[in-house]
């Protein structure tokens, strides 16, 4: 994918996976299909408030599902798509912006989405369209999950929303946060182990409960979900600057400031360590696949590769495109908001 001469905005290296993924990746011949199905989708719960963002977080989303899951059928991929576009819905609409206005309004919203998960019929009707969505949406995978398997998404979902509340409440003083703690949040804020749990609800397959508490499985899956959150902080760093005016909470800014690195010697430590945990990625995708009679295992990793290779390939899209200018703004170099 990036090779050690490849460079992102303002001439920052970004980390070489090519070897431990190396392209082109999979992509489901649904992938048109969903976007157009995603609009329509969006449009009947009047979820995004212009044309342009409309089009563009469907077409990241569609196109993203179907590296994600390209065996996927078309209504399972379909499912998954407005899932994960209902999280970025949500984060866009009720998160940081909510959350600098009126801290505690986000909390109300998350808690009445946690409503929603918890199934209370009382809840208000669809006169709210994020909370239409979410219903709509959680009905249809009801039907498709195993009891375990829609418990285990719920809860994911909720750890979620539960991650964007400790988000906001970094977004302003991100070099407060500890290496260690950003790390640990950093998966629930870039939804990965949703994307996770969907995977064996559309692909059909499971694993035993021993199967999913063995280290190798979740030494995987800890490894995909930081190469996730990781590379795509890295790709939308200069974004969200841009757009903050500010650092953001990321994994940069908070390296930044707990080893006093400089913002291009942050830039190489977590492009450093997301070479390292696609490696141990790789490592264990080959483990997991090696025996022909643990089926769920293999097909598992399989999946969490293809999840791989989406964030991967995520961080090309034009969602994170900056302006034109190649010098990092003051602002930055500190690690502090201005």
């Amino acid at each position: 994918m990036n090779h050690p001469s490849t460079t992102g905005p303002c001439g920052l290296p970004l980390p070489d996976l090519s070897t431990a993924f190396p392209g082109p990746f999979p992509s489901s011949p649904h992938a048109d299909t969903v976007e157009r199905h995603l609009r329509q989708w969006t449009d009947r719960f009047d979820l995004l408030p212009t044309r342009d963002a409309r089009r563009a977080l469907c077409n990241i989303t569609s196109q993203g599902v179907a590296r994600a899951l390209p065996d996927a059928d078309l209504e399972g991929l379909a499912l998954c798509a407005e899932l994960f576009l209902w999280l970025v819905v949500f984060d866009d609409v009720h998160g940081e912006a909510t959350a600098a206005e009126d801290p505690v309004l986000l909390v109300d919203r998350v808690a009445e989405s946690t409503r929603v998960l918890a199934d209370d019929n009382a809840l208000a009707g669809p006169h709210d369209p994020v909370t239409a969505a979410l219903r709509d949406l959680l009905r249809r995978l009801r039907t498709r999950a195993t009891p375990t398997q829609y418990l285990r998404l719920a809860g994911h979902l909720r750890d979620n929303l539960a991650g964007l509340v400790w988000e906001a409440h970094h977004l302003t003083q991100p070099n407060r946060v500890t290496v260690q703690t950003y790390c640990a949040m950093r998966p629930y804020t870039v939804f990965v182990y949703t994307l996770m749990a969907t995977a064996p609800i559309v692909l059909s397959y499971d694993l035993s409960e021993a199967q999913r508490a063995s280290p190798p499985v979740r030494q995987l899956e800890t490894a995909v979900a930081n190469l996730a959150g990781w590379v795509n902080d890295l790709a939308s760093h200069m974004r969200e600057a841009d757009r903050l005016q500010a650092a953001p909470l990321s994994l940069p800014t908070v390296l930044m400031a707990e080893h006093r690195l400089s913002f291009r010697q942050a830039f190489e430590t977590a492009s450093r360590m997301c070479e390292e945990e696609a490696a141990v990625a790789r490592e264990l995708i080959r483990e997991l696949s090696a025996s022909s009679t643990r089926r769920p295992l293999a097909l598992h990793a399989a999946a969490l590769k293809c999840i791989s290779h989406s964030f991967i390939w995520h961080v090309d899209h034009d969602r994170y495109a900056v302006g034109p200018s190649q010098t990092v703004p003051p602002h930055l170099t500190t690690g502090r908001p201005s």
